[in-house]
């Protein structure tokens, strides 16, 4: 298995610490609204790298926060954070925000068909392991006090920007956007470990500490959640691009100086959902959520297969014409997998040459694309029985989570499933002799029968009504 490494800039072969077992971290949500679905890309992501790994035969222990606390309107260690803002605006307490946000976002988990960790937890819930590594990093002479914070001392470091090609400079004031002047930092690049109450009186949860009562800053709470469940050395961490920096730069330095040793080996990024005006994100006019999605008669699936057809490291232009075209796309894969039986004899030559070429391609950096195309590849292949068939999309599926062999509740018997693929070839062989009475014949044959055809540019599909 290769995969990008966001530390050494390259494609790698998969090595992890323990051969039989996988320790992945993912960073979680912060919990003041709802995910969008420019935010759910990274979970995608995420949730194909677990699973590939796991048809690889591996065992993934994997692990999320739950950002609860900490997490300011700028990753510079500045302006309001992020839960106490949300729960001033809906009247509510922090920890009540956070737990009805939390349900909110594993439910997209859910409609995405995303695979919850094993392991998941709050930030709230390590407040004595921070200050021990704070602590830790104090007695080291890495972190300093002062203004009433301890800070983590960046100057300290070799290389601090290990995971970037930022330098000194692009942390000035005025250079970056984000960067603002803080006189108690002895480094610009420097970033708070804890805050205390004489920076932010109006804080709810604030805990007892020795530099005073506060809580902790955004970035510690991944490098202590991480450490307690996956120990000193971690396999894979992930998150989107726009983690990089500041914060997974941080949780490096942080870590490391904590251990004083290498701590993740690989750093896999997703890169951003975009629409024509940038990348999407809460701050935008169209808050776009899959809930949202839903209500405007989206399968959540379809988005899912959205994804799967691009590469997790390009970009991703989202706009309602090509979901349009990625819903349609996917109702016609669906209907031709429901039509799969799964009897008779399965042909373990065929099975095993297509399922090697599909892990081939999951391994190649997770090129989705390419294992989809091997699904249809497999869809098509008369040489295949439809057993075999059957097996191969079940297999595929435990990876692309389409559910392509889930019958729905309400689905259509599948005597008339068949019944509709014929008139649909028959009417498209119509149309191709120019016979349009025949063809419009057959449409209103099946209309007579509430099935509503729609022609697109992947082929025919068609809808109850």
């Amino acid at each position: 298995m290769k995969i990008y490494n966001t530390l050494t800039k390259k494609v790698e072969e998969f090595i992890p610490n323990d051969k039989n077992k996988v320790n992945m971290y993912t960073c979680g949500p912060t919990v003041y609204h709802y995910a969008h679905i420019g935010n759910l890309r990274s979970y995608i992501m995420e949730d194909i790298l677990e699973k590939t790994l796991m048809y690889n035969g591996y065992k993934v222990n994997r692990v999320m926060n739950i950002t609860d606390v900490g997490h300011l309107s700028s990753d510079s260690d500045s302006g309001e954070d992020k839960m106490v803002s949300s729960a001033k605006k809906q009247k509510k307490s922090v920890l009540d925000i956070a737990k009805f946000y939390t349900d909110a976002f594993f439910e997209d988990f859910k409609k995405l068909n995303i695979k919850k960790p094993e392991t998941i937890e709050p930030a709230t819930n390590l407040i004595p392991e921070y200050i021990n590594l704070i602590e830790d990093l104090l007695a080291k002479d890495i972190a300093y006090i002062s203004g009433g914070n301890v800070y983590f001392d960046t100057s300290k470091l070799n290389d601090y920007y290990v995971l970037t090609n930022h330098k000194e400079d692009d942390m000035v004031v005025g250079v970056r956007d984000g960067v603002e002047y803080d006189d108690s930092k002895r480094n610009q690049a420097d970033f708070v470990l804890w805050f205390t109450k004489s920076k932010f009186e109006d804080q709810e949860l604030k805990w007892d500490s020795p530099w005073g009562l506060g809580y902790p800053g955004w970035h510690i709470e991944c490098s202590c959640i991480s450490m307690k469940h996956c120990g000193e050395y971690l396999d894979i961490h992930c998150g989107g691009v726009d983690n990089i920096f500041p914060h997974h730069t941080n949780e490096i330095a942080q870590s490391e100086a904590y251990l004083g040793h290498k701590w993740c080996n690989y750093w896999v990024h997703g890169e951003h959902l975009i629409d024509k005006n940038g990348k999407m994100s809460k701050s935008k006019g169209d808050f776009l959520t899959i809930s949202l999605l839903e209500e405007k008669g989206y399968n959540p699936l379809s988005y899912r297969l959205m994804h799967l057809q691009s590469h997790y490291r390009k970009q991703l232009l989202f706009s309602f014409d090509n979901l349009d075209n990625f819903e349609q796309a996917y109702k016609k894969l669906k209907q031709k997998t429901l039509l799969l039986k799964d009897s008779g004899d399965v042909n373990k030559e065929q099975f095993d040459r297509y399922n090697n070429i599909f892990i081939g391609y999951l391994n190649d950096d997770m090129n989705t694309s390419s294992a989809i195309t091997i699904l249809y590849d497999v869809l098509k292949d008369n040489s295949l029985n439809e057993s075999t068939k059957y097996e191969l999309v079940k297999s595929f599926d435990k990876v692309l989570s389409l559910d392509l062999l889930k019958k729905e509740e309400d689905s259509i018997d599948e005597n008339l499933i068949r019944y509709i693929e014929e008139k649909i070839k028959a009417r498209a062989q119509a149309k191709q002799n120019k016979d349009f009475e025949t063809a419009d014949k057959i449409r209103n044959e099946l209309l007579e029968k509430k099935i509503e055809l729609k022609d697109t540019r992947e082929g025919t599909t068609w809808n109850k009504i």
